[in-house]
């Protein structure tokens, strides 16, 4: 094998946005031989922006069970990502799925069965792991340089959407169409990193989540979270479309120092000694421990989507080891729904959550949730932070 053939199902925003890092040449390895949407009009817009010698098909499903490919992208709708990725994988196909990696939790949990079976890889299109950044807080949290975890916090709000936008799609922000709002679509990036960075699930969540509090949607766009870990840490998550300007500041505080992630740099306080013993042992009641500080600016290859998917294509072809196991992409849906949850219970949800009252309650919302009636827009992504939707 050459090249790895691809083929994109969803030619919306970002499978459209897929298919021209192909046609730019920007993937190494790899060579799209097949795209597939629900809607001519899409096809017919790819192939007028990005020509080549693909063949089209009318659905995901006619492309896996036809196409000439070797992998699968699947960039559509969220509740179709675990059918299409199963239906894929069944056959063998290599598949990266884009985030995230489903609506609930059963779902993902089926489709990671099936993935364990394949012959194919799977990953997941985690394109913020690719980030130097978000590399090296990584290396220092998850590999133990700074200590045990004591405090997480994550503000993140500078995603912010009009109502045009969520009006650009007729599933956009609903139950029956998307599944979610600012957590489904925005954030499933940032509960993956503070998963990945901290190197651990937090045991306990009490969200609150506000449904259509400044714009004319179904789903959540204001949500403020409070987390707690097995071993003692806590930590917060807030974020909302309705902010503007935003903020995004991750901060890790651990027993021998602090990282802190704002403004395209890392601010890393290494302490002298350990803070819990300091804090137990100091003669003195104002004293504080001494630390050393470090800046780290954004720097060096952040390749983004297109890391991913050359990493995919170099997997598929054994010259390199596969980034990102899509199989956990379910912890991410985990964090959503047990915030989801906790908001339409009223009362703190132990993680891991129970699978059918999540799906029970999410039920009740699809049947009463109504897609809207409105003409869907493609929407420049390069407009949006980090490249997402």
């Amino acid at each position: 094998m050459k090249k790895v053939k691809f083929g994109i199902i969803g030619m919306g925003n970002m499978g459209s946005g897929h298919l021209s890092y192909f046609y730019d040449g920007k993937i190494a390895n790899g060579v799209v031989s097949a795209i597939a949407d629900v809607k001519a009009a899409r096809l017919e817009a790819a192939k007028k922006n990005y020509p080549g010698e693909y063949k089209c098909y009318s659905s995901g499903e006619e492309l896996i069970d036809n196409a000439d490919v070797d992998a699968v992208v699947i960039a559509v709708p969220h509740y179709d990502h675990p059918p299409l990725a199963i239906r894929a994988l069944k056959r063998g196909l290599n598949v990266i799925c884009e985030k995230p990696a489903g609506v609930y939790t059963k779902q993902v949990k089926e489709m990671n069965a099936v993935a364990e079976k394949s012959k194919g890889l799977f990953t997941m299109m985690y394109n913020q792991r690719t980030n130097p950044l978000y590399i090296k807080m990584h290396e220092l949290v998850a590999g133990g340089e700074l200590g045990e975890i004591r405090r997480v916090n994550w503000i993140i709000t500078n995603w912010f959407r009009t109502q045009f936008y969520y009006d650009s799609g007729s599933w956009r922000a609903t139950w029956k169409g998307e599944g979610g709002g600012v957590l489904m679509n925005q954030c499933p990036h940032q509960l993956d990193l503070l998963q990945w960075i901290c190197g651990m699930m937090p045991s306990k969540v009490r969200a609150f989540c506000h449904f259509g509090k400044w714009h004319d949607i179904e789903t959540e766009d204001d949500v403020t979270a409070y987390l707690e870990f097995s071993n003692g840490a806590t930590g917060a998550f807030v974020t909302t479309t309705a902010d503007s300007p935003g903020t995004n500041r991750f901060e890790v505080l651990c027993s021998r120092g602090k990282v802190v992630c704002e403004k395209d740099e890392l601010q890393v306080y290494r302490l002298n000694e350990d803070l819990q013993e300091f804090l137990m042992s100091a003669n003195a009641g104002f004293a504080q421990p001494k630390y050393t500080e470090e800046t780290i600016k954004q720097g060096g290859n952040n390749p983004q989507h297109v890391g991913i998917l050359n990493n995919f294509a170099n997997a598929v072809l054994g010259t390199e080891p596969l980034y990102v196991d899509g199989r956990e992409g379910l912890k991410c849906v985990e964090l959503i729904d047990s915030m989801l949850l906790s908001s339409w219970t009223d009362k703190t949800v132990s993680l891991p959550i129970d699978d059918d009252e999540y799906y029970g309650e999410l039920k009740k919302r699809i049947d009463s949730s109504r897609l809207k009636d409105t003409n869907d827009i493609l929407i420049d992504n390069s407009m949006s932070f980090g490249g997402t939707k």
